[in-house]
């Protein structure tokens, strides 16, 4: 008897959140209708699980959304605590079907800047994205681990004024290409493009380009090896 009502119990916690989620947005009915739909959904990454139940996706009851012209693709997460903010003269954020963003991720526009993210990239909890003067562009399948840092902006640092009246400044945009995998810490500043394939190490900081495949680690983040030069397992097996 214990059983079969647990098994009730746990049908009727899918049909509910099942019902809410076909009317989540980012109206305020929505927002509502999310928040009725986790009442018995696990916390953190159950979230996107319920982003694949409804085309709108799924913005965490938590998420601040302050941004006019945010764009959203099909079925993309939007975790606890996220705050995607718009600043003065903020350009868009356009993020792709089934992204997902995690935990405590702050992103801003501002200066003319905007944001793209690309289809099937996630970013990891507590990153910080600032796309002021100049973009942040970042491709389809890209994996951003926990606690990085995109400023594609730099303050001048002229002796004769303080650091927090110096004008912002930038040498271009950011643009992180497809399938590309950032580790824990990254930092990525103004002007760089991160090559398709390639991988940074964590607590590396990207100053310059980085080729296609590449693996660069360090600060400043150098290229140690291409991807293209490790043997797998197997391979290195029947070479022998």
């Amino acid at each position: 008897m214990e059983i079969r009502n647990y098994l009730n119990a746990s049908a009727y916690k899918r049909r509910w959140t099942s019902f809410w989620m076909r009317f989540a947005g980012l109206n305020t009915l929505g927002r509502v209708a999310t928040r009725l739909a986790t009442w018995y959904a696990p916390p953190h990454k159950a979230g996107y699980t319920l982003a694949g139940m409804n085309p709108q996706g799924f913005i965490a009851p938590s998420a601040v959304i302050y941004h006019s012209d945010l764009r959203l693709g099909k079925n993309v997460f939007v975790g606890d605590r996220v705050i995607i903010y718009q600043a003065k003269d903020g350009g868009p954020v356009e993020l792709g079907d089934r992204v997902h963003i995690y935990r405590d991720t702050i992103i801003e526009t501002g200066y003319g800047g905007h944001l793209t993210l690309g289809s099937h990239s996630s970013i990891h909890p507590r990153c910080q994205l600032n796309a002021y003067l100049g973009s942040i562009h970042i491709g389809c399948g890209v994996d951003i681990a926990p606690n990085c840092a995109f400023y594609s902006y730099d303050h001048g640092f002229a002796p004769d004024q303080p650091i927090r009246e110096q004008p912002l400044e930038t040498k271009g945009d950011i643009v992180v290409e497809d399938h590309a995998w950032l580790g824990v810490g990254v930092i990525v500043l103004s002007g760089v493009r991160i090559g398709k394939g390639s991988v940074i190490g964590a607590g590396s900081v990207v100053t310059k380009d980085v080729p296609d495949s590449a693996i660069a680690v360090g600060m400043p983040a150098r290229v140690i090896k291409m991807r293209s030069d490790i043997v797998s397992n197997t391979e290195e097996k029947y070479a022998r």
